[in-house]
Protein backbone atom coordinates (compact mmCIF):
# COMPACT_ATOMS: atom_id res chain seq x y z
CA UNK A 1 0.00 0.00 0.00
CA UNK A 2 2.84 2.51 0.95
CA UNK A 3 4.07 2.17 -2.70
CA UNK A 4 0.70 3.05 -4.13
CA UNK A 5 0.80 6.04 -2.35
CA UNK A 6 4.08 6.81 -3.19
CA UNK A 7 3.63 6.02 -6.81
CA UNK A 8 0.04 8.89 -6.67
CA UNK A 9 2.36 11.29 -4.62
CA UNK A 10 4.92 11.20 -7.14
CA UNK A 11 2.05 11.49 -10.19
CA UNK A 12 0.77 14.43 -8.35
CA UNK A 13 4.24 16.25 -7.68
CA UNK A 14 5.06 15.49 -11.57
CA UNK A 15 1.56 17.28 -12.47
CA UNK A 16 2.11 20.47 -10.39
CA UNK A 17 5.66 20.62 -11.22
CA UNK A 18 4.35 20.42 -15.13
CA UNK A 19 1.73 23.18 -14.80
CA UNK A 20 4.30 25.37 -12.68
CA UNK A 21 7.16 25.61 -15.81
CA UNK A 22 4.16 26.13 -18.01
CA UNK A 23 3.05 29.39 -15.96
CA UNK A 24 6.66 30.30 -15.33
CA UNK A 25 7.34 30.29 -18.63
CA UNK A 26 4.43 32.29 -19.83
CA UNK A 27 5.27 34.78 -17.04
CA UNK A 28 9.01 34.84 -18.84
CA UNK A 29 7.49 35.22 -22.12
CA UNK A 30 5.06 38.16 -21.21
CA UNK A 31 8.15 39.89 -19.16
CA UNK A 32 10.20 39.95 -22.48
CA UNK A 33 8.01 41.13 -24.58
CA UNK A 34 7.05 43.93 -22.07
CA UNK A 35 10.52 44.90 -21.71
CA UNK A 36 11.11 44.74 -25.40
CA UNK A 37 8.56 47.17 -25.89
CA UNK A 38 10.11 49.58 -23.39
CA UNK A 39 13.46 49.08 -24.87
CA UNK A 40 12.05 49.78 -28.44
CA UNK A 41 10.39 52.86 -26.88
CA UNK A 42 13.44 54.01 -25.31
CA UNK A 43 15.52 53.57 -28.54
CA UNK A 44 13.30 55.99 -30.39
CA UNK A 45 12.74 58.57 -27.95
CA UNK A 46 16.69 58.68 -27.93
CA UNK A 47 17.24 58.39 -31.51
CA UNK A 48 14.88 61.43 -32.02
CA UNK A 49 16.69 63.63 -29.21
CA UNK A 50 20.21 62.15 -30.43
CA UNK A 51 19.54 63.24 -34.24
CA UNK A 52 17.98 66.53 -33.32
CA UNK A 53 21.38 67.50 -31.67
CA UNK A 54 23.63 65.26 -34.17
CA UNK A 55 21.68 66.68 -36.87
CA UNK A 56 22.54 70.31 -35.79
CA UNK A 57 26.13 69.86 -34.71
CA UNK A 58 26.70 68.24 -37.86
CA UNK A 59 24.92 70.97 -40.36
CA UNK A 60 27.10 73.82 -37.98
CA UNK A 61 30.28 72.17 -38.76
CA UNK A 62 29.36 71.45 -42.02
CA UNK A 63 28.89 74.66 -43.43
CA UNK A 64 31.91 75.79 -41.32
CA UNK A 65 33.68 73.47 -43.31
CA UNK A 66 32.31 74.41 -46.62
CA UNK A 67 33.04 78.18 -45.79
CA UNK A 68 36.68 77.59 -44.82
CA UNK A 69 37.24 75.66 -47.97
CA UNK A 70 35.99 78.90 -50.02
CA UNK A 71 37.92 81.51 -48.11
CA UNK A 72 41.08 78.47 -48.88
CA UNK A 73 40.20 78.58 -52.62
CA UNK A 74 40.10 82.36 -53.03
CA UNK A 75 43.21 82.87 -51.04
Amino acid sequence: MGSIFSAIGRGINAIISAIANVIMTIVSVITSIIVTIFNVITDILCCRCGSRKRTRTHSSSGRRGFGRRRGGATY
